[in-house]
């Protein structure tokens, strides 16, 4: 492939999206002078701009995969890779003639592809938990690339620092730690701590290190909800994202400066990783396996229950056992480990 033209497509999620960034590095570095094309949503795209893992970008304009073909057929690919594991996007490489298809056999898609990867299965036929790293990297090294390097990367742009703290001027000279709360979860209710709990963290944070705390939501209503009843409930003044949006690239920025995250099993959780920040993550209703990174500055706190993990969006018990079985005193003990035990 050293002078081919290489189409990746990534998957949507922006955590899946940031997971694959081991896989995109050996596959660049493997491939030096092959053009490589990332396609993917406008989030995922921003969340790893700047990358110097492709040549280019490539966005849909319809999740029609035969209005896809054209737009494919236009670029001359002569390899698809497809981290996205839908039918739809196999179908897309498979009528845009592309000859090298190569991605999982799976969602029906196996007869669309040119070389296929099979992911591992327990004996009744569920996928058996692996981390997503290694699902990805395991694309990579089917292609011959050097896979050893497992570490999540993101890149920063430093312009954007400055934007950041114009609009957050209390990160201009923080007295203390700055400590991002994370409280939702795209995936679902069911991956949520209670709100509560993470005011009255907020609050032995600001109490035992005066640290800046941080809200950090996306813009749906739900989240913007969480973030209020956590600022309502805190006895402290807690700074929340609802009120100050940040785009995708000053988002980036303010986790790259935090000395500490805590945060539901969601996509921020990854940009933390990939910036190497000080991470608390709360697990509930998912098994920690799939999205295990190794990174040695997490603490993962899984809330033990007999339902869990259940995989399921909404939980359907008359209690959340999972999450509330995670204590305030867990997570404040756990942030006060990393941040006495393994220092900057």
């Amino acid at each position: 492939m050293q002078n081919e033209n290489i189409l990746i497509w990534l998957p949507s999620p922006m955590g899946d999206a940031i997971l694959c960034t081991p896989a995109l590095r050996a596959i660049r570095q493997h491939f030096k002078s092959a053009k490589i094309t990332l396609l993917t949503n406008n989030v995922a795209r921003q969340i790893l701009s700047p990358s110097p893992f492709c040549d280019s970008w490539l966005k849909t304009e319809s999740n029609n995969p035969f209005k896809i073909v054209k737009q494919l057929r236009s670029h001359n690919f002569t390899h698809a890779i497809l981290f996205k594991n839908s039918f739809a996007s196999a179908l897309a490489a498979f009528g845009a003639a592309i000859p090298s298809r190569i991605g999982y056999a799976r969602e029906k898609r196996g007869l669309l592809l040119t070389e296929k990867l099979r992911p591992a299965k327990l004996a009744k036929g569920k996928f058996e938990p692996k981390p997503m790293v290694d699902y990805y990297l395991a694309i990579a090294s089917w292609l011959g690339a050097d896979t050893s390097d497992k570490t999540l990367e993101l890149s920063v742009e430093p312009e954007a620092l400055g934007k950041l703290k114009n609009k957050i001027p209390e990160l201009a000279e923080p007295k203390g730690p700055v400590v991002i709360l994370v409280p939702g979860g795209a995936f679902g209710p069911s991956k949520c701590w209670p709100g509560e709990r993470f005011a009255k963290t907020a609050d032995w944070m600001i109490s035992n290190y005066n640290a800046t705390v941080i809200v950090s939501v996306s813009p749906a209503s739900a989240e913007k909800k969480i973030a209020g009843e956590i600022c309502s409930s805190s006895k402290n003044n807690i700074i929340n994202l609802a009120k100050t949006p940040l785009n995708l690239s000053e988002l980036k920025n303010l986790f790259s400066i935090a000395d500490l995250v805590i945060t539901n099993d969601t996509g921020p959780r990854h940009i933390a990783i990939a910036l190497k920040r000080k991470i608390v993550t709360l697990f509930g209703p998912n098994d920690p396996a799939w999205t295990n990174t190794g990174y040695e500055n997490e603490i993962q706190i899984v809330g033990q229950a007999e339902c869990a993990p259940c995989r399921k969006p909404v939980c359907k018990k008359d209690e959340h056992f999972c999450m509330e079985a995670i204590t305030v005193d867990m997570v404040c003990q756990a942030g006060k480990k990393l941040f006495e035990t393994n220092p900057n």
